[in-house]
């Protein structure tokens, strides 16, 4: 048909596009057509089908469309529709528009009514909530059912219930003092207030007054008129009652009476109060106030402690007295106590023993000592459960204070012992050989000490009681076993001419010059060893010392001759190896206890086989 490719190109792209063309007309009458349609469907729903215009470029086909798809509409639109007098779908519109924006309105009515009501911020806010219609209710005025106050409490909404009682109890009021024309059942409302005085027979303020008179609430007054009156009435009864009619105050506001008013319900008066009535010069109503809060204070003390069959007495006799004294104090004294048994007050009784035993209690789990008096009252009040307690905390006590850290001791005998050490009493035979069985006097510990001293000042003032010089030496070796070797030298410091007895001058000198030897004061040690074997040469204690101070001085070979002297005048062999073994022991240089120790082993390894375990301590500090 063409006679070249290109033009053949050029007629099949004119035909596509006429093609195109065609089929975008079509679609657009078919759209155009569409909104006519339309149109004339939304002239009908929204009855607008006397607006005689037609086109779909017509304004009025803006607005009901807009309308149809809930959009709000201008100021502008709703102006148009009015001027082109199209009323009844103005109407329509209306109340459409209205409907559309009804969600926002109860759900700030909804809102409103949860803050007035004083629902928790946190409860659900939906509108299909079933606390909408219950405080719908309320704000209708209307009373809830018992299955929605249920609701209520089921929910935890307190602060409601508690709105919704008031409510309710203003309701009551309104009814019982004819208030019920006044609409307002909200309980903040002034008339609440009123009524609540009005129900507990409280004045009203001048403004309270002046506010049901303008309210012309009537029938109210006249109940507040009738109480005014009941109140004066009272105020005379009261000052006549409590001695205060010749003051001059009979006002209900005044303070006078709010005092009296006080006095009659029984309640305390405060400072304030009682100065005000001192200046008013009301003596007898103070009398009498005092007297009303002895009572107060006597009945609330025999509740207390189990005493109230005695409710008639007055606050002046003797049980007062005493169960103030238990009020105040932990300890009824016997007569106290004998009064409450007159009276047959066991339980009162009882309540004092606790007391008094629960103090004792604290004092010995604070650490305090009880002194005999108190374990005496714990034992005749059988509180043996506390006398344990104090024992062994006592006990724990004294351990420590006597250097004692094995946890195995026994309570007894140990604890009679320390407990007769710190009364610095003596102990008897019996008790002296358990703490020898318990080698506690050998071991030079604090009960050692203790001891030792305690019969070295026995001796001192059986000395000085009965002059028998005897005494002196004995009292002497205790200061020394009680390493005080001073007090020793002190009480050995006499003039031995004034002495007839040759063995006793001998046994004074002995045990000074043993003191002596305590305080490495040698020298004047065997000086006294010396003179004491002059006055009782047969004696051997006089060679057993000087032995001793030749060891001191590591002169063993004579050391050991005048230990074989001690042995020859009675000395037991036993004695005089127990001796050297106490040089050892006692000497605080190692180099010296080695050499002895080595010296005793050359000279018997069997007999002072003790002294091994010497070189081995020798041995084991040099390293």
């Amino acid at each position: 048909m063409y006679d070249s490719p290109f033009l053949t190109e050029i007629a099949i792209v004119a035909d596509n596009t006429l093609a195109s063309a065609i089929v975008s007309a079509i679609n657009m009458d078919k759209e155009s057509e569409n909104r006519l349609k339309h149109f004339v469907a939304l002239k009908s729903k929204y009855q607008a089908t006397n607006y005689q215009e037609s086109s779909p470029s017509s304004l009025l086909y803006l607005i009901l469309r807009k309308v149809d798809l809930e959009i709000e509409l201008s100021e502008l639109e709703f102006n148009w529709l009015q001027e082109h007098e199209i009323f009844q779908t103005l109407e329509i519109i209306w109340l459409q528009q209205f409907r559309m924006g009804e969600s926002k309105r109860l759900e700030a009515e909804f809102s409103h009514l949860k803050a007035k009501y004083k629902v928790a911020k946190n409860w659900e806010s939906s509108l299909s909530s079933v606390l909408y219609p219950i405080l719908w209710k309320l704000e209708s005025g209307n009373s809830l059912t018992d299955s929605e106050v249920k609701l209520l409490q089921d929910n935890n909404l307190v602060q409601t219930i508690a709105l919704v009682q008031d409510i309710k109890n203003f309701a009551n009021l309104k009814q019982k003092y004819q208030a019920t024309k006044y609409q307002d059942s909200y309980p903040d409302s002034p008339l609440y207030k009123i009524l609540k005085k009005l129900e507990t027979e409280t004045s009203l303020s001048d403004d309270e007054y002046e506010w049901l008179l303008n309210h012309e609430l009537f029938e109210a007054i006249e109940t507040f008129e009738k109480q005014e009156s009941a109140r004066r009435a009272k105020v005379t009864q009261l000052k006549s009652k409590y001695q205060a009619s010749q003051h001059p105050d009979t006002s209900l506001s005044g303070q006078l009476y709010k005092i009296l008013q006080k006095l009659d319900t029984n309640k305390k008066l405060i400072y304030s109060e009682i100065y005000w009535l001192e200046q008013q010069g009301l003596n007898e109503t103070i009398a009498i106030a005092d007297e009303l809060e002895r009572k107060r204070e006597f009945i609330a003390l025999q509740i207390k402690y189990q005493a109230s069959q005695y409710q008639d007495l007055p606050p002046n006799n003797y049980l007062y007295t005493i169960l103030n004294k238990l009020d105040s104090e932990a300890y009824l004294n016997e007569q106290d106590i004998n009064l409450l048994r007159q009276l047959k007050l066991p339980e009162t009784i009882k309540i004092a023993n606790d007391k008094y035993a629960s103090v004792l209690k604290s004092k010995i789990v604070s650490g305090v000592v009880l002194s005999d008096v108190e374990i005496d009252w714990l034992r005749n009040n059988e509180y043996e459960d506390i006398i344990i307690l104090a024992q062994h905390n006592h006990f724990a006590a004294l351990k420590r204070k006597y250097g004692l850290i094995d946890p195995s001791l026994p309570l007894e005998p140990l604890y009679a012992i320390m407990l007769k050490l710190e009364k610095k009493e003596r102990l008897d035979p019996k008790l002296v050989l358990q703490l020898i069985e318990e080698e506690l006097l050998s071991r030079g510990g604090k009960i050692a000490l203790a001891y030792y001293r305690l019969e070295a000042e026995f001796y001192e003032q059986e000395l000085n009681r009965t002059r028998h010089k005897w005494h002196i030496p004995t009292a002497s070796g205790y200061w020394r076993k009680a390493n005080e070797p001073e007090q020793a030298l002190k009480l050995t410091n006499i003039d031995l001419n004034r002495v007839n007895d040759s063995n006793l001058k001998s046994a004074i000198l002995v045990t000074r010059g043993a003191a002596f030897r305590d305080m490495d004061n040698l020298a004047e040690a065997e000086n006294c060893a010396r003179k004491a074997m002059e006055y009782q040469p047969d004696s051997h204690q006089p060679y057993t010392l000087i032995g001793a101070i030749c060891y001191d001085r590591r002169e063993y070979e004579e050391g050991d001759y005048w230990f074989e002297q001690a042995i020859e005048r009675g000395a037991e062999t036993e004695d005089i190896d127990a001796e050297r073994k106490r040089v050892i022991r006692s000497t605080k240089d190692d180099n010296k206890r080695h050499e002895a120790a080595e010296y005793l082993l050359k000279k018997d390894p069997q007999r002072y086989a003790w002294a091994k375990s010497y070189l081995k301590k020798s041995s084991d500090n040099g390293k």
